[in-house]
């Protein structure tokens, strides 16, 4: 296979990275492995016969140019990626190759489009933060949503996970994230982030069968409020997450995923309900799926082979739904992804709740 197929992985041998790894060979792609561990590297090379790993440490600028020499794009998968996403976006930019990454970090996310838009434009190539479970998915499901509207008065994002057994990386991430607020949490309203210290709302979140109603926790931020609002006039962007799954995440020892297939997937099923509103008139889209680190593996590789086959709308810093015809894209993650266009018939009562009052509200 040509050189031309290479795209090297940082944070190969993690969680996530070994998904994408796989993907990228199903998909004819000739994965580098990346990272800073070299003996999880040359472990992960093992198993992969005919791999090439690299070391290298996003403290190390010529060690990141060598890792990357040969490849076509990189995709980052090693978090916190308040530490990786700058040195590899830099990295990209040197080497004139495109970068994705799967950060869920609100913050790094932020970070990313507000350092590097103008750089990334004028250099002419593309950089999308995001493109993963958290914030790329979302963010395709809302544009999709939108279809012919160009602004919106809000928009809902409900994640409906039956569990959640978080990796090491998330767990880091999010002692990262949370240094930076300073204990505080995080919304986007009023066409901005504000951070704040409100207790946040048991709502409960009309899921639609056979997954149906859900005690969920309103405001339970993710990297949407970045990416959706990136691209779409939408001043308030809320999402929300099933009460049993943000008590997994939270729980001491909290237990890593367990693979219960051959595709290494844990048996963790999610639904995201998305729904957003304009005046009275209101659109939902709803997709579900199996395992969240696994589909960001489709996400994020399918993002890859239409930024090298020039399926793209725009260059620079651009989220998912920015840069890729939306709806196209989901399709093409039929295999990973159920999608439905749930009537919009008169919805329940929390749907009709207005947004002033949290949706749903049981005290």
């Amino acid at each position: 296979m040509g050189s031309g197929r290479n795209v090297a992985v940082f944070g190969a041998y993690g969680h996530t990275g070994r998904f994408v790894v796989a993907e990228l060979c199903e998909r004819g792609y000739v994965p580098l492995l990346l990272g800073r561990d070299q003996d999880k590297l040359l472990a992960l090379a093992h198993a992969q016969p005919g791999l090439e790993a690299r070391q290298a440490s996003v403290d190390d600028p010529a060690a990141l140019d060598r890792a990357l020499n040969g490849a076509v794009a990189v995709i980052n998968c090693a978090g916190p990626f308040a530490a990786t996403a700058a040195p590899l976006v830099e990295a990209a930019l040197r080497a004139g190759i495109p970068y994705v990454d799967v950060a869920a970090e609100i913050e790094a996310n932020a970070d990313t489009f507000a350092h590097f838009a103008e750089r990334a434009r004028a250099a002419g190539t593309v950089v999308v933060p995001a493109m993963a479970f958290y914030g790329g998915l979302g963010d395709l499901l809302v544009t999709t949503a939108m279809g012919d509207w160009t602004a919106a008065d809000e928009a809902h994002i409900a994640y409906g996970l039956s569990s959640w057994h978080p990796t090491a990386g998330t767990l880091a991430a999010g002692v990262v994230s949370g240094q930076r607020r300073g204990g505080r949490r995080v919304r986007f309203t009023g066409g901005r982030l504000e951070y704040h210290d409100d207790a946040l709302p048991t709502l409960e979140w009309p899921f639609p069968a056979p997954l149906g109603p859900q005690s969920v926790i309103g405001e339970f931020t993710m990297a949407d409020v970045v990416t959706v609002p990136s691209h779409l006039a939408i001043p308030e962007v809320r999402t929300y997450m099933t009460a049993k799954a943000a008590a997994d995440l939270s729980a001491p020892g909290a237990s890593a995923p367990t693979a219960v297939d051959e595709r290494g997937r844990s048996a963790q099923t999610f639904v995201i309900d998305v729904l957003v509103r304009s005046g009275g008139t209101e659109r939902r889209v709803v997709a579900a799926g199996q395992d969240i680190y696994a589909i960001s593996a489709p996400l994020a590789v399918e993002a890859v082979d239409r930024i090298l086959t020039g399926r793209t709308r725009t260059t620079g810093v651009a989220s998912a739904g920015a840069i890729f015809d939306a709806p196209d894209f989901l399709r093409a993650l039929s295999a990973h992804l159920s999608l439905t266009d749930p009537p919009t018939a008169p919805p329940t009562a929390p749907l009709t709740a207005p947004l002033t009052a949290p949706l749903g509200t049981r005290g």
